[in-house]
C-alpha cells in the first residue's frame, strides 16, 4: 500500500497483519480522491473504520488540515500511529481514536464544536456490519459532528444496498469499482 498524490507521494504504508482486516484498494482510493479534489484543501476529515489509516493519510497529504483516523482494534490503532509517525505527521495534524465507530459518534456529540466539525466523512466497516446504526446516527444529529456542506462517503459491497436517506443525510452519488462501491451522502436541503 502506498500513498497516491500530494506531499507524501509514492510513500508505503506499513500495512495489516493479517487478511481480517480489508483495505481501501490503491485503486478506488484513487477514485476517492479524485470526486473529492475540489473539497480536499483545507478540510477536517473523518476516517472512520480507519483501518491502516491509509485514507486519512492520503486527505492529508492532499492537503487536508486535519484527520481523525478511528478503529475499534487496538492493534490497527497501533498501525496507524506507526504510520503518521513515518510519515512524520504530528498531532496537530491527525488524531488516532481507538473506538467503535457509533461510540466515537456518541461521544463526540456530547463534546461539540470545540473539536471542530468534520468536512469529510469516510466511512468503511467490515461489509458484514450493521451500516445503518452509524448512518442513522450520523443523519439524525448533524449538529456540530459535520460542517454545514459536509459529505459523508460510504464504502460497501457492491451488492449491498444502503438507503436514500437516513435522516438529514441523502445519497446524491453512487458509483461501483470492482466489488465495491462508494455511496456519497450531503444534507438534504431545507
Amino acid at each position: 500500500m502506498r500513498i497516491i498524490s500530494g506531499k507524501y507521494r509514492g510513500r508505503k504504508l506499513k500495512s495489516p497483519p493479517s487478511l481480517q482486516t480489508r483495505p481501501t484498494s490503491d485503486r478506488l482510493r484513487e477514485t476517492l480522491f479524485n470526486i473529492l479534489a475540489p473539497r480536499i484543501e483545507g478540510a477536517r476529515f473523518l476516517d472512520l473504520c480507519a483501518g491502516s489509516g491509509a485514507v486519512g493519510i492520503e486527505a492529508l497529504s492532499r492537503g487536508a488540515v486535519h484527520a481523525t483516523c478511528v478503529d475499534q482494534s487496538r492493534r490497527m490503532c497501533g498501525l496507524i500511529a506507526a504510520n503518521l509517525d513515518e510519515f512524520g505527521i504530528d498531532e496537530e495534524e491527525s488524531e488516532v481514536v481507538c473506538s467503535e465507530a457509533s461510540v466515537f459518534l456518541q461521544r463526540r456529540e456530547k463534546v461539540g464544536s470545540k473539536q471542530g466539525a468534520f468536512d469529510i466523512i469516510f466511512f468503511d466497516p467490515p461489509y458484514a456490519a450493521d451500516y445503518e446504526v452509524v448512518l442513522e446516527r450520523l443523519g439524525d444529529n448533524l449538529g456540530d459532528l459535520l460542517a454545514a456542506d459536509a459529505i459523508v462517503v460510504v464504502e460497501h459491497h457492491k451488492k449491498q444496498e444502503l438507503k436514500d436517506e437516513f435522516g438529514s443525510l441523502h445519497r446524491y452519488r453512487s458509483l461501483k469499482q470492482g466489488d465495491s462501491a462508494l455511496s456519497f451522502y450531503g444534507r438534504t436541503a431545507a
